[in-house]
């Protein structure tokens, strides 16, 4: 008989990808969002609010998952950094695993994220692996760092319990907020408008959403467990991504790099150390940046 897989914010930006991924390996899939909408044959939807903890028990009591995806988050765009949301997706995370947990689940994935990590002075040119210290500085990472802790303990007092974390570095991909960096230049592009950006310095790590759901995936159905960096491995300043989008939507000329002002405090380099995700779940990504930037540009 197949395991059964629950994927909780199956409509949200990396949530939409895995159903299928689970369902070609084979899985029983079940998936869960406020909102769900029609799904494919085979996959098997709830509409559920998480936040409401008798709700979430009630799910997890009557699918009775073997493995638990735990995509879902408050991710508004500007505000998920700060916003109070995070204490509640916190408890109401925290309350999930533990129902899974006395369900009888044996595995438990949650997404972290690299604002995790401390930004430390001095290594401006070094990969960050999932040793590195964690020190975040916003609510948003403080969260995400505290339910990972939390589920460490989980997962130590409970012998057939165990929980893994990916941790996600820099997103791009359908349906993201049109304010972000990729689709802020590419709409501007393709309206024949020019798009302006600040000096692009900092070097970043960018994966698309499917690799990422990929990745994910691959994650999920292995035996791996702690934290796993999600990511390319593959640093690229934040002007040469803005560059690649403009060549390849032929409009370099409405390009202008450094008519924004940088933003304070930003960290010079986010770069993920990528060996546990390579060696251990032996996930590569499969595409280049540059090919999944023209699949962007033609949907």
């Amino acid at each position: 008989m197949p395991e059964r897989i629950l994927v909780t914010g199956a409509t949200g930006f990396i949530g939409r990808h895995i159903p299928a991924l689970l369902q070609a390996r084979g899985y029983e899939t079940h998936i869960t969002a406020r909102n769900v909408l029609p799904t494919p044959p085979g996959i098997t939807a709830h509409g559920v609010d998480l936040l409401h903890q008798d709700n979430a028990q009630r799910l997890i009591r009557d699918i009775r998952p073997d493995i638990v995806i735990h995509t879902a988050w408050y991710v508004a765009h500007g505000r998920f950094w700060t916003a109070p949301e995070n204490t509640d997706w916190l408890e109401a995370s925290t309350a999930l695993a533990a129902y899974g947990a006395e369900a009888g689940a044996r595995r438990f994935i949650g997404l972290g994220t690299c604002a995790e990590y401390a930004t430390e002075a001095g290594d401006d040119a070094f990969p960050w692996p999932e040793a590195r210290r964690i020190a975040p500085a916003t609510p948003y990472g403080e969260a995400k760092a505290t339910l990972a802790r939390r589920l460490a303990e989980m997962a130590e007092a409970r012998a057939h319990f165990s929980f893994a974390w990916a941790r996600l570095f820099h997103l791009f991909g359908p349906g993201e907020n049109p304010a972000r960096l990729v689709p802020s230049i590419m709409i501007a592009l393709r309206e024949g408008r020019e798009a302006p950006c600040a000096s692009g310095r900092p070097i970043r790590d960018f994966i698309s959403t499917q690799n990422a759901a990929a990745a994910i995936t691959a994650f999920a159905t292995s035996d791996v467990t702690g934290p796993v960096n999600i990511a390319s491995g593959a640093p690229i300043s934040i002007a040469a991504m803005a560059r690649l989008i403009a060549n390849i939507a032929g409009r370099s000329d409405l390009l202008k790099i450094g008519t924004l002002p940088d933003r304070p405090n930003e960290a010079p380099y986010t770069v993920a150390h990528t060996g546990r995700l390579r060696r251990e779940v032996g996930f590569i990504a499969p595409v280049s940046l540059a090919a999944e930037i023209r699949n962007l540009q033609i949907r």
